[in-house]
């Protein structure tokens, strides 16, 4: 202990900001000096930033404390009755995309509510008859949900959707009251006992989409059509990731939600998930935009980028023909900066004319067709222009699979080409349920 105490007190800061505050804190009781160098902000601080992302010595309801010593005690009592790992993971998660969200999205960030209270939590468990998992009972005090009283005028959901024709899905976290009221009327519609232990976590408001979460085992599922008639689901989570564990009261420790929020998350700073505008409306679109998912191929200067998202509130798992799985398919085709190049001859525009689309199940072709144009437009492509973007949706026998094929092009217009019809390439995109359904 003499040794320790005769290092310069910067050396001292750096071998203690080094250590886990449990044993800082033992260190503390050693000697008046040891408890004077574990009392230095810096090393506080340092514990603060690394476990809590915090920046400012800030409680848990946003409350300036007098040191980050007394503000990491604080957060260490409010949520002393969970495994600090998971309670610095849950703030992880939540940092984190309330931080994208703030520079992406501000619209969405500020829907987030403050988080809930521990009896705000048992409440919902005694109307509903469930015991929360532990990572969702965590979350929940971080953010309770999102303020949905404008969803069905300003779409802002923080999971997303996409929008094909005139199925439009934006997807919400409920908060705790609408999770008690959504779960109710579910029950009722979907015929579940007053024991079942599923509650409804997150619901799109548009056309209908719902998520359901499963107290006991700690697996979310997405509602598929046949959700109110005969129970049909689908899992969001990979079942081997979720924790066999259980905790004293019979709660998975490692739940769905957190994994489902956590990978939500990092698709979006990826850029594999991004903002699209939906009828005026800005909304996270769940097409992705970054391969292996989304496919480019560049013809003569005509540039396509393809991909597809998993269509669960469609799919009827139980059919035996096409219409078992869907997926809706979104096409972005452009033209480069030099124009359209065919013959060694460069063009400042060219149209679309026809399409062919090759389905392939399990690399067996399924559907070959032929049309032209796309959703009954002929679109002009010129350089520096947007993206042309259309969105369609195909059912689908036996996943996984693909779809891919050509556009013909002629240079020009339709109505004065200037050269012969090319083809343009549609690289193959797959058609494939997802280890993680959003």
């Amino acid at each position: 202990m003499a040794a320790l105490e005769g290092l310069e007190s910067l050396v001292m800061e750096t071998i203690l900001s080094k250590l886990a505050p449990e044993n800082v804190a033992a260190l503390a009781c050693a000697s008046a000096g040891l408890r004077n160098a574990a009392a230095a902000e810096v090393v506080w601080r340092t514990f603060c930033v690394r476990e809590l992302d915090l920046v400012a010595p800030l409680d848990p309801d946003g409350n300036r404390c007098p040191s980050f010593k007394v503000a990491y005690q604080r957060w260490r009592e409010s949520f002393a009755m969970y495994p600090w790992q998971l309670v610095m993971r849950a703030k992880k998660c939540w940092s984190d995309k309330k931080s994208w969200l703030a520079a992406n999205f501000p619209e969405a960030a500020q829907t987030l509510q403050k988080g809930a209270s521990e009896d705000e939590i048992k409440e919902v468990e005694k109307k509903l008859h469930v015991k929360l998992p532990l990572p969702t009972r965590v979350l929940y005090r971080f953010c309770n949900g999102q303020d949905t009283s404008n969803a069905h005028r300003y779409p802002s959901g923080i999971i997303g959707g996409y929008c094909f024709y005139d199925h439009l899905v934006n997807v919400h976290l409920l908060p705790l009251r609408e999770i008690v009221e959504e779960t109710i009327k579910c029950k009722d519609q979907l015929g579940f006992s007053i024991r079942s232990k599923y509650i409804i976590v997150a619901v799109s408001y548009f056309v209908e989409k719902v998520f359901l979460l499963n107290c006991t085992t700690g697996q979310l599922y997405v509602g598929t059509r046949n959700l109110f008639t005969d129970g049909g689901m689908v899992p969001c989570v990979p079942s081997a990731l979720i924790s066999s564990v259980q905790n004293s009261d019979g709660g998975a420790v490692e739940d769905a939600m957190l994994l489902w929020l956590e990978e939500h998350t990092r698709s979006l700073q990826s850029g594999l998930f991004g903002l699209r505008v939906f009828y005026r409306k800005k909304m996270i679109c769940l097409f992705p935009e970054a391969p292996p998912q989304c496919t480019t191929a560049i013809t003569n200067g005509v540039k396509i980028r393809a991909s597809a998202a998993f269509v669960p509130e469609m799919c009827d798992l139980n059919a035996e023909e096409d219409s078992r799985h869907w997926f809706a398919y979104s096409i972005r085709m452009s033209l480069l900066p030099e124009g359209c190049i065919l013959d060694g001859i460069h063009y400042d525009s060219c149209q679309l004319y026809s399409r062919h689309w090759i389905i392939r199940s399990n690399d067996a072709v399924v559907s070959d067709l032929r049309g032209e144009a796309v959703i009954g437009k002929f679109p002009l492509l010129v350089p520096d222009k947007e993206e042309f973007v259309y969105e369609s949706c195909t059912t689908f026998p036996v996943a996984p699979g693909s779809m891919g094929g050509s556009f013909t092009f002629v240079p020009g217009r339709l109505r004065d080409p200037k050269g012969r019809e090319f083809e343009v390439e549609v690289a193959r995109f797959p058609l494939d349920v997802p280890a993680y359904v959003f």
